[in-house]
Protein backbone atom coordinates (compact mmCIF):
# COMPACT_ATOMS: atom_id res chain seq x y z
CA UNK A 1 0.00 0.00 0.00
CA UNK A 2 1.72 3.61 -1.07
CA UNK A 3 1.97 5.63 2.31
CA UNK A 4 1.04 9.27 3.08
CA UNK A 5 2.58 12.48 2.00
CA UNK A 6 5.72 12.23 3.86
CA UNK A 7 7.23 15.44 2.26
CA UNK A 8 6.00 17.89 5.62
CA UNK A 9 5.86 14.84 7.78
CA UNK A 10 7.63 12.71 9.89
CA UNK A 11 7.80 9.14 8.28
CA UNK A 12 5.84 7.77 10.42
CA UNK A 13 2.36 8.39 12.88
CA UNK A 14 -0.12 7.34 15.35
CA UNK A 15 -3.19 7.97 14.66
CA UNK A 16 -5.90 7.38 17.89
CA UNK A 17 -9.50 7.33 16.91
CA UNK A 18 -11.58 9.08 18.99
CA UNK A 19 -14.49 7.11 18.00
CA UNK A 20 -12.85 3.56 19.58
CA UNK A 21 -12.17 5.93 22.70
CA UNK A 22 -16.06 6.43 22.78
CA UNK A 23 -16.79 3.48 22.30
CA UNK A 24 -14.57 1.34 24.78
CA UNK A 25 -15.59 3.82 27.54
CA UNK A 26 -19.48 3.27 26.74
CA UNK A 27 -18.60 -0.66 26.89
CA UNK A 28 -17.18 0.07 30.55
CA UNK A 29 -20.56 2.25 31.92
CA UNK A 30 -22.24 -1.17 30.48
CA UNK A 31 -19.96 -3.04 32.35
CA UNK A 32 -19.75 -0.68 35.21
CA UNK A 33 -23.39 -1.10 36.22
CA UNK A 34 -24.28 1.57 38.69
CA UNK A 35 -20.86 3.01 39.17
CA UNK A 36 -19.48 5.79 37.66
CA UNK A 37 -16.79 5.34 35.19
CA UNK A 38 -13.29 7.46 36.33
CA UNK A 39 -11.61 7.85 32.74
CA UNK A 40 -7.85 7.66 33.82
CA UNK A 41 -5.99 10.04 31.53
CA UNK A 42 -2.43 10.30 32.64
CA UNK A 43 0.69 9.99 31.28
CA UNK A 44 -0.79 11.54 28.41
CA UNK A 45 -3.68 9.04 27.58
CA UNK A 46 -1.45 6.74 27.86
CA UNK A 47 0.34 8.22 24.74
CA UNK A 48 -2.70 8.98 22.93
CA UNK A 49 -3.17 13.14 23.92
CA UNK A 50 -3.99 14.11 27.25
CA UNK A 51 -6.61 16.76 26.21
CA UNK A 52 -8.21 15.17 23.23
CA UNK A 53 -8.29 11.39 24.49
CA UNK A 54 -10.07 13.23 27.72
CA UNK A 55 -12.96 14.88 26.02
CA UNK A 56 -13.71 11.79 23.76
CA UNK A 57 -13.99 9.46 27.27
CA UNK A 58 -16.42 12.37 28.77
CA UNK A 59 -18.32 12.49 25.66
CA UNK A 60 -18.14 8.36 25.96
CA UNK A 61 -20.19 8.86 29.20
CA UNK A 62 -17.11 9.36 31.78
CA UNK A 63 -18.34 11.79 34.53
CA UNK A 64 -14.94 11.65 36.38
CA UNK A 65 -11.22 12.11 35.14
CA UNK A 66 -8.12 11.09 36.93
CA UNK A 67 -4.26 11.77 36.35
CA UNK A 68 -1.16 11.30 38.27
CA UNK A 69 0.37 14.60 38.46
CA UNK A 70 -0.70 18.07 39.06
CA UNK A 71 0.60 19.76 36.31
CA UNK A 72 -1.69 17.11 33.89
CA UNK A 73 -4.87 18.19 36.16
CA UNK A 74 -4.46 22.02 35.28
CA UNK A 75 -3.78 21.08 31.80
CA UNK A 76 -6.96 20.07 31.74
CA UNK A 77 -9.01 22.27 33.54
CA UNK A 78 -6.79 24.92 31.27
CA UNK A 79 -8.18 23.11 28.12
CA UNK A 80 -11.80 24.54 29.28
CA UNK A 81 -12.67 21.35 30.84
CA UNK A 82 -14.61 22.55 33.65
CA UNK A 83 -16.15 21.22 37.09
CA UNK A 84 -19.59 21.27 35.43
CA UNK A 85 -18.10 18.89 32.83
CA UNK A 86 -15.88 16.14 34.80
CA UNK A 87 -14.58 16.03 38.43
CA UNK A 88 -10.73 15.83 38.42
CA UNK A 89 -8.78 13.42 40.65
CA UNK A 90 -4.87 13.59 40.71
CA UNK A 91 -3.35 11.58 43.40
CA UNK A 92 0.96 10.91 43.19
CA UNK A 93 2.13 13.91 45.35
CA UNK A 94 5.49 15.43 46.60
CA UNK A 95 6.32 17.78 48.96
CA UNK A 96 6.45 21.41 47.24
CA UNK A 97 3.55 20.50 45.15
CA UNK A 98 1.20 23.34 44.26
CA UNK A 99 -2.10 22.53 46.05
CA UNK A 100 -3.48 26.04 46.11
CA UNK A 101 -3.32 25.96 42.50
CA UNK A 102 -5.63 23.06 42.61
CA UNK A 103 -7.93 24.33 44.69
CA UNK A 104 -8.17 27.21 43.25
CA UNK A 105 -8.61 25.29 39.98
CA UNK A 106 -11.51 22.90 41.51
CA UNK A 107 -9.16 19.94 41.18
CA UNK A 108 -10.09 17.00 43.52
CA UNK A 109 -6.52 15.60 45.57
CA UNK A 110 -5.61 12.57 47.10
CA UNK A 111 -3.86 12.54 50.55
CA UNK A 112 -1.22 9.29 51.27
CA UNK A 113 0.54 10.68 53.88
CA UNK A 114 0.17 12.92 56.80
CA UNK A 115 2.57 15.75 55.28
CA UNK A 116 0.12 16.00 52.38
CA UNK A 117 -3.11 16.51 54.81
CA UNK A 118 -1.40 19.53 56.59
CA UNK A 119 -0.30 20.75 53.28
CA UNK A 120 -3.91 20.63 51.68
CA UNK A 121 -5.75 21.90 54.77
CA UNK A 122 -2.42 24.98 54.63
CA UNK A 123 -3.47 25.73 51.22
CA UNK A 124 -7.38 25.59 51.82
CA UNK A 125 -6.62 28.02 54.26
CA UNK A 126 -4.55 30.27 52.48
CA UNK A 127 -6.82 30.35 49.21
CA UNK A 128 -10.36 30.48 51.20
CA UNK A 129 -11.22 27.25 48.94
CA UNK A 130 -12.72 24.03 50.51
CA UNK A 131 -10.40 21.13 49.46
CA UNK A 132 -11.97 18.46 48.04
CA UNK A 133 -9.77 15.47 49.38
CA UNK A 134 -9.74 11.91 48.79
CA UNK A 135 -7.76 9.29 51.41
CA UNK A 136 -5.69 6.76 49.90
CA UNK A 137 -4.93 3.47 51.50
CA UNK A 138 -2.67 1.00 50.97
CA UNK A 139 -4.84 -2.41 51.45
CA UNK A 140 -2.25 -4.67 50.46
CA UNK A 141 0.12 -3.29 47.27
CA UNK A 142 2.63 -1.93 48.99
CA UNK A 143 2.94 1.02 46.93
CA UNK A 144 1.51 4.85 47.37
CA UNK A 145 -0.87 5.09 50.20
CA UNK A 146 -1.34 5.38 54.53
CA UNK A 147 -1.13 1.65 55.91
CA UNK A 148 -4.61 0.52 57.02
CA UNK A 149 -2.61 0.11 60.47
CA UNK A 150 -1.80 3.73 59.73
CA UNK A 151 -5.74 5.05 59.10
CA UNK A 152 -5.46 7.36 62.39
CA UNK A 153 -2.40 9.48 61.15
CA UNK A 154 -4.65 11.05 58.85
CA UNK A 155 -8.35 10.35 59.76
CA UNK A 156 -8.71 12.65 63.04
CA UNK A 157 -7.09 15.61 60.75
CA UNK A 158 -9.02 15.56 57.71
CA UNK A 159 -12.13 14.93 59.91
CA UNK A 160 -10.95 17.67 62.26
CA UNK A 161 -10.71 19.80 59.14
CA UNK A 162 -13.72 19.25 57.59
CA UNK A 163 -15.57 19.84 61.11
CA UNK A 164 -13.54 23.49 60.29
CA UNK A 165 -14.41 24.30 56.60
CA UNK A 166 -11.20 23.55 55.38
CA UNK A 167 -12.21 20.32 53.79
CA UNK A 168 -14.63 17.67 52.32
CA UNK A 169 -13.87 14.27 52.80
CA UNK A 170 -15.09 13.01 49.30
CA UNK A 171 -13.52 9.70 48.80
CA UNK A 172 -11.76 6.69 50.11
CA UNK A 173 -9.76 4.69 47.82
CA UNK A 174 -7.53 2.29 47.33
CA UNK A 175 -5.76 -0.05 44.27
CA UNK A 176 -5.26 -3.49 43.61
CA UNK A 177 -1.97 -6.08 43.49
CA UNK A 178 -3.05 -8.72 40.86
CA UNK A 179 -6.91 -7.65 39.29
CA UNK A 180 -5.54 -9.08 35.99
CA UNK A 181 -5.54 -12.54 37.74
CA UNK A 182 -9.40 -11.99 39.06
CA UNK A 183 -8.82 -15.19 41.10
CA UNK A 184 -5.96 -14.55 42.91
CA UNK A 185 -6.45 -14.38 46.45
CA UNK A 186 -5.04 -11.07 47.55
CA UNK A 187 -7.89 -9.51 44.97
CA UNK A 188 -10.63 -10.54 48.33
CA UNK A 189 -7.98 -10.14 50.69
CA UNK A 190 -7.51 -6.24 49.44
CA UNK A 191 -11.22 -6.28 49.40
CA UNK A 192 -11.88 -7.20 53.30
CA UNK A 193 -9.01 -4.90 53.92
CA UNK A 194 -10.51 -1.50 52.14
CA UNK A 195 -13.99 -2.42 53.69
CA UNK A 196 -12.89 -3.05 56.94
CA UNK A 197 -11.30 1.18 56.56
CA UNK A 198 -14.33 1.89 55.08
CA UNK A 199 -16.36 1.07 57.83
CA UNK A 200 -13.86 2.74 60.34
CA UNK A 201 -14.01 5.48 58.25
CA UNK A 202 -17.29 6.30 58.50
CA UNK A 203 -17.54 5.22 62.38
CA UNK A 204 -15.78 8.26 62.53
CA UNK A 205 -17.68 10.17 60.79
CA UNK A 206 -17.00 10.46 57.27
CA UNK A 207 -19.30 11.08 55.04
CA UNK A 208 -18.45 9.82 51.50
CA UNK A 209 -19.45 10.66 48.39
CA UNK A 210 -17.58 7.83 46.56
CA UNK A 211 -15.53 4.93 47.35
CA UNK A 212 -13.66 3.66 44.64
CA UNK A 213 -10.84 0.27 44.22
CA UNK A 214 -11.76 -0.94 40.47
CA UNK A 215 -9.33 -0.67 37.89
CA UNK A 216 -9.72 -1.71 34.10
CA UNK A 217 -9.30 -5.75 35.06
CA UNK A 218 -11.52 -5.51 38.08
CA UNK A 219 -14.06 -2.76 36.23
CA UNK A 220 -14.15 -5.80 33.30
CA UNK A 221 -14.17 -8.97 35.79
CA UNK A 222 -15.42 -8.23 39.33
CA UNK A 223 -18.55 -6.60 40.03
CA UNK A 224 -18.19 -6.48 43.66
CA UNK A 225 -15.18 -4.20 43.37
CA UNK A 226 -17.22 -1.37 41.72
CA UNK A 227 -18.06 0.79 44.50
CA UNK A 228 -19.56 4.16 43.03
CA UNK A 229 -16.97 4.40 40.50
CA UNK A 230 -14.45 2.36 38.73
CA UNK A 231 -11.27 4.19 37.39
CA UNK A 232 -10.34 2.17 33.55
CA UNK A 233 -7.34 3.48 32.48
CA UNK A 234 -5.94 0.55 29.69
CA UNK A 235 -9.33 -0.52 29.07
CA UNK A 236 -10.70 3.20 27.75
CA UNK A 237 -7.75 3.00 24.73
CA UNK A 238 -9.17 -0.34 23.90
CA UNK A 239 -6.31 -3.04 24.77
CA UNK A 240 -7.13 -5.71 27.60
CA UNK A 241 -5.92 -5.49 30.57
CA UNK A 242 -6.25 -9.48 31.05
CA UNK A 243 -4.68 -10.85 27.95
CA UNK A 244 -3.96 -14.69 29.22
CA UNK A 245 -8.27 -14.17 29.36
CA UNK A 246 -9.56 -12.36 26.65
CA UNK A 247 -8.31 -10.13 23.58
CA UNK A 248 -9.82 -6.67 23.39
CA UNK A 249 -12.39 -7.86 20.79
CA UNK A 250 -13.57 -10.38 22.90
CA UNK A 251 -14.03 -7.63 25.57
CA UNK A 252 -15.82 -5.52 23.62
CA UNK A 253 -13.01 -3.56 23.55
CA UNK A 254 -11.71 -1.00 20.14
CA UNK A 255 -8.18 -0.14 20.69
CA UNK A 256 -8.21 3.33 19.65
CA UNK A 257 -3.99 3.70 18.27
CA UNK A 258 -2.63 2.45 15.11
CA UNK A 259 0.95 3.32 14.69
CA UNK A 260 2.11 3.23 11.37
CA UNK A 261 5.86 4.33 9.38
CA UNK A 262 6.82 4.78 5.87
CA UNK A 263 9.36 2.64 4.38
CA UNK A 264 12.65 4.17 3.94
CA UNK A 265 14.60 1.56 1.40
CA UNK A 266 13.71 -2.21 0.11
CA UNK A 267 16.93 -3.77 -1.45
CA UNK A 268 17.99 -7.47 -2.27
CA UNK A 269 20.39 -8.97 -0.47
CA UNK A 270 22.22 -12.18 -0.88
CA UNK A 271 21.84 -15.16 1.54
CA UNK A 272 24.01 -15.69 4.76
CA UNK A 273 23.85 -11.35 4.98
CA UNK A 274 23.87 -10.17 8.60
CA UNK A 275 21.48 -7.69 9.60
CA UNK A 276 22.04 -4.60 11.69
CA UNK A 277 24.48 -4.44 14.88
CA UNK A 278 26.22 -7.28 16.06
CA UNK A 279 24.45 -9.62 12.92
CA UNK A 280 22.05 -11.18 15.61
CA UNK A 281 20.30 -12.04 12.10
CA UNK A 282 21.24 -13.46 9.41
CA UNK A 283 19.40 -14.02 6.17
CA UNK A 284 18.49 -17.90 4.94
CA UNK A 285 18.25 -17.25 1.65
CA UNK A 286 18.37 -14.22 -1.00
CA UNK A 287 15.74 -11.89 -0.09
CA UNK A 288 14.65 -8.28 0.39
CA UNK A 289 15.50 -5.95 3.43
CA UNK A 290 13.29 -3.08 3.99
CA UNK A 291 14.42 -0.39 6.59
CA UNK A 292 11.53 1.08 8.87
CA UNK A 293 12.26 4.48 9.92
CA UNK A 294 11.66 3.97 13.35
CA UNK A 295 13.68 2.87 16.31
CA UNK A 296 14.39 3.33 20.54
CA UNK A 297 14.47 6.51 19.75
CA UNK A 298 10.60 6.49 19.01
CA UNK A 299 9.66 4.01 21.82
CA UNK A 300 10.30 0.77 20.04
CA UNK A 301 11.34 -1.63 22.41
CA UNK A 302 15.05 -2.75 22.01
CA UNK A 303 13.95 -5.40 23.39
CA UNK A 304 11.98 -6.53 20.56
CA UNK A 305 14.90 -7.32 18.57
CA UNK A 306 14.85 -10.07 16.37
CA UNK A 307 17.47 -13.16 15.87
CA UNK A 308 19.15 -16.22 18.36
CA UNK A 309 17.56 -15.16 21.04
CA UNK A 310 14.20 -15.02 19.78
CA UNK A 311 11.72 -13.53 17.11
CA UNK A 312 10.80 -9.48 17.29
CA UNK A 313 8.41 -7.09 16.82
CA UNK A 314 5.69 -7.77 14.12
CA UNK A 315 4.75 -5.56 11.69
CA UNK A 316 1.95 -6.03 8.97
CA UNK A 317 3.23 -5.43 5.71
CA UNK A 318 1.19 -5.45 2.08
CA UNK A 319 -2.64 -5.14 1.71
CA UNK A 320 -5.43 -6.98 0.65
CA UNK A 321 -4.90 -10.59 -0.39
CA UNK A 322 -0.82 -10.14 0.43
CA UNK A 323 -1.69 -8.70 3.92
CA UNK A 324 0.89 -10.56 6.25
CA UNK A 325 2.90 -9.78 9.71
CA UNK A 326 6.74 -10.21 9.61
CA UNK A 327 9.25 -9.79 12.61
CA UNK A 328 11.61 -7.04 12.85
CA UNK A 329 15.11 -8.72 11.38
CA UNK A 330 18.32 -8.04 14.14
CA UNK A 331 18.47 -5.31 16.34
CA UNK A 332 16.35 -2.46 16.88
CA UNK A 333 18.18 0.69 16.02
CA UNK A 334 17.72 4.45 17.40
CA UNK A 335 16.21 5.60 14.18
CA UNK A 336 15.47 2.04 12.28
CA UNK A 337 14.70 -1.53 12.19
CA UNK A 338 15.10 -4.04 9.60
CA UNK A 339 12.42 -6.29 7.80
CA UNK A 340 13.10 -9.59 6.38
CA UNK A 341 10.23 -8.52 3.65
CA UNK A 342 11.25 -12.63 2.12
CA UNK A 343 12.51 -13.19 -1.84
CA UNK A 344 9.16 -12.31 -3.64
CA UNK A 345 8.65 -9.28 -1.59
CA UNK A 346 6.71 -6.45 -4.15
CA UNK A 347 7.02 -3.83 -1.37
CA UNK A 348 8.37 -0.39 -2.30
CA UNK A 349 9.82 2.77 -0.38
CA UNK A 350 7.04 4.98 0.54
CA UNK A 351 4.96 2.25 1.45
CA UNK A 352 3.54 1.92 4.52
CA UNK A 353 3.75 -0.91 7.35
CA UNK A 354 1.51 -0.85 10.58
CA UNK A 355 3.67 -1.34 14.10
CA UNK A 356 0.32 -2.29 15.66
CA UNK A 357 -3.50 -1.90 15.64
CA UNK A 358 -6.70 -3.40 15.68
CA UNK A 359 -6.59 -7.12 15.87
CA UNK A 360 -8.41 -7.58 12.58
CA UNK A 361 -7.89 -11.21 11.27
CA UNK A 362 -5.69 -11.55 7.95
CA UNK A 363 -6.70 -13.36 4.69
CA UNK A 364 -3.84 -16.21 5.61
CA UNK A 365 -4.77 -16.50 9.68
CA UNK A 366 -4.43 -15.17 12.30
CA UNK A 367 -4.88 -11.02 13.28
CA UNK A 368 -2.72 -8.20 12.50
CA UNK A 369 -0.54 -6.98 15.10
CA UNK A 370 -1.93 -5.24 18.13
CA UNK A 371 0.21 -3.84 21.69
CA UNK A 372 0.27 -6.73 23.08
CA UNK A 373 2.09 -8.64 20.34
CA UNK A 374 4.64 -6.01 20.53
CA UNK A 375 4.38 -6.14 24.48
CA UNK A 376 4.84 -10.36 24.14
CA UNK A 377 7.88 -9.52 22.02
CA UNK A 378 9.61 -7.40 24.07
CA UNK A 379 8.52 -9.02 27.40
CA UNK A 380 6.54 -6.50 28.81
CA UNK A 381 3.33 -5.02 29.37
CA UNK A 382 0.87 -3.33 26.60
CA UNK A 383 0.70 -0.25 29.09
CA UNK A 384 3.95 0.05 28.38
CA UNK A 385 4.19 0.01 24.38
CA UNK A 386 1.85 2.83 23.86
CA UNK A 387 2.94 5.09 26.91
CA UNK A 388 6.48 4.87 25.99
CA UNK A 389 6.00 5.50 22.39
CA UNK A 390 8.36 8.98 21.61
CA UNK A 391 7.08 12.89 20.89
CA UNK A 392 8.28 12.57 17.97
CA UNK A 393 6.11 10.37 16.37
CA UNK A 394 3.26 12.73 15.44
CA UNK A 395 -0.17 11.89 16.86
CA UNK A 396 -2.85 12.69 14.52
CA UNK A 397 -6.57 12.52 15.88
CA UNK A 398 -9.47 11.23 13.69
CA UNK A 399 -13.47 10.16 14.21
CA UNK A 400 -14.41 7.33 12.18
CA UNK A 401 -17.84 7.72 14.10
CA UNK A 402 -18.02 10.90 12.14
CA UNK A 403 -16.21 9.95 8.91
Amino acid sequence: MRGWDTVSTYPARAVVDFAAIRHNVRTLRARASHAEVLAVVKADAYGHGLVPSARAALTGGATWLGVAQAAEALALRAAGIGPGEARILTWLHAPGVDFAALLEADVDVSVAAPWAVDHVVAAARATGRTARVHLKVDTGLGRNGVMAEDLDSVLPGLLKAEAEGAVRLVGLWSHLALADEPDHPSVRAQQVVFDDVLERAERSGARLEVRHLANSAATLTAPALHYDLVRPGLAVYGMSPVPQIASPSELGLVPAMTVEASLATVKRVRAGQGVSYAHLYTTAQDTVLGIVPLGYGDGIPRHASGGSAGPGGPLLVGHGDDARTVRIAGRVCMDQVVLDLGPDAAEQAGDTVRLFGVDEPLPGGGTAPTAQDWADAAGTISYEITTRLGARIPRVHIDTEGA
